[in-house]
């Protein structure tokens, strides 16, 4: 049979009873005859119990230490899930990152995965156990260990499957797929049983919360087969419909991408505009503004510079909303002065709003209908930009839910 990785969230693991059924739910597929590997995040809310800890002793915590504390969540997770399939029977062995081992590169809590040592899972998979590694956390080459940033458990399984060529990669969450939009918004919202990787990417990118997007680029890059689907089930669900439950994010555009011209909307509410005005508009200017942003490691998104008029511009961009008020610091201590703008203003409440899908290569009129949708229903856009297979735009924070239910509405995404 095949190998195969699981891995389950903070929820899926948030108490004993909820461990007992991860272990009967991984029990019934290796019952299957497949070999298992699991990797699982830390109990809800724990990282955030443990680093609060640290938070409490001190406004800026040495980042080495936070890794040593933050990586003990996942490491209480594998072992609980060890001793409760051990209880029903089943051979199972527990490994924290730095054992296996997951190699990183030295950023401490956002380091990114150089190498997965795979002889050691692969002799105990071949001696018929199942393996639990900690998501989230691995080992520099001080032999340091480092965790891999907020939802890094993601990112964690679709390498350790890449690394050991697994069938694929089950991501067990709360919710049963990935949607249209968010249906806590849209009740109409219809859950996908494909989504391209390409699409996938971009709605990770624009806040769809289902995966991390570094766990989508590790599964584009190895062109490992993912598939989302709910932990909250049955665990005893018969294998042939759990193992084609769920969306599947595949790598071929669907043959029916002709029908198929928008695939979901996203949106993201974390978003603040920020406007440098009286630029001069000379080669340059764009990376004396953003440079010392992105020394600030302050990400831009959606950027626009207005047409010169007698020599100088505008120039707009956006940041993410819990950067604005140091991203705003940055621009009058750092940059105002130096390019003589006349002026710098920001809106801290605006919202992006995406359409995505492969079906738009071969689509025309995509953009005029969404235009078209927004004026209908008396929304301004503010900013536009777009990609081969999405066109995002950028509008006042409370007109967000209203864009998104317009646009899920004029594309027809609720009917299958």
């Amino acid at each position: 049979m095949a190998l195969i990785v699981h891995k389950y969230g903070g929820t899926s693991m948030g108490s004993t009873e909820r461990i007992k059924n991860v272990a009967k739910r991984v029990a019934k597929w290796h019952d299957a005859g497949h070999q298992i590997v699991v990797v699982p995040s830390a109990m809800s809310g724990e990282t955030n119990r443990i680093l609060g800890l640290a938070k409490e002793i001190t406004d800026q915590p040495d980042p080495r230490e936070l890794d040593v504390i933050a990586a003990t969540g996942e490491q209480v997770s594998v072992g609980l899930l060890a001793i409760a399939l051990q209880a029903i029977g089943k051979q199972a062995v527990s490994y924290a990152g730095w054992q296996v081992a997951i190699k990183t590169d030295d950023a401490h809590t956002k380091a990114r995965i150089a190498s997965i040592d795979d002889v050691k899972v692969k002799r105990d998979l071949d001696a018929g156990k199942i393996v639990i590694i900690t998501g989230f956390q691995g080992v520099n080459e001080q032999g340091d260990i480092t965790t891999l940033g907020r939802g890094g458990s993601d990112t964690s399984a679709v390498a350790v499957a890449a690394a050991l060529k697994a069938q694929e990669c089950l991501i067990f969450t709360d919710v049963d797929g990935v949607y249209t939009t968010d249906p806590r918004l849209v009740t109409e919202a219809r859950r996908l049983s494909t989504v391209t990787f390409e699409e996938m990417l971009e709605m990770a990118s624009l806040g769809s919360k289902v995966l991390q997007i570094r766990s989508v680029e590790f599964a584009g890059n190895y062109k490992m087969p993912t598939r989302v689907l709910s932990s909250l089930t049955d665990p005893l669900l018969p294998l042939e419909i759990e193992a084609k439950s769920g969306t599947l994010i595949s790598f071929e555009e669907d043959s029916n991408m002709e029908q198929a011209t928008i695939t979901g909307i996203a949106f993201n509410r974390d978003e603040a505009k920020i406007t440098v005005f009286g630029v001069p508009d000379r080669p340059g200017i764009a990376y004396q503004i953003l440079g010392p942003v992105a020394d600030a490691n302050i990400e831009v998104d959606m950027i626009i510079q207005n047409q010169s008029v007698e020599g100088k511009t505008d120039f707009t961009f956006t940041v993410p909303r819990n950067e604005y008020t140091k991203a705003m610091q940055v621009l009058a201590n750092d940059v105002q002065a130096q390019i003589h703008a006349t002026g710098i203003i920001g809106d801290a409440k605006v919202s992006k709003v995406s359409v995505v899908g492969v079906g738009m290569r071969s689509h025309v009129g995509v953009a005029s209908h969404m235009f078209r949708t927004l004026s209908e229903e008396g929304i301004n856009i503010q900013m536009i930009s777009t990609s081969e297979i999405k066109i995002s735009v950028l509008i006042d924070e409370k007109y967000m839910e209203l864009a998104v239910r317009a646009l899920h509405k004029a594309f027809g995404l609720e009917n299958p």
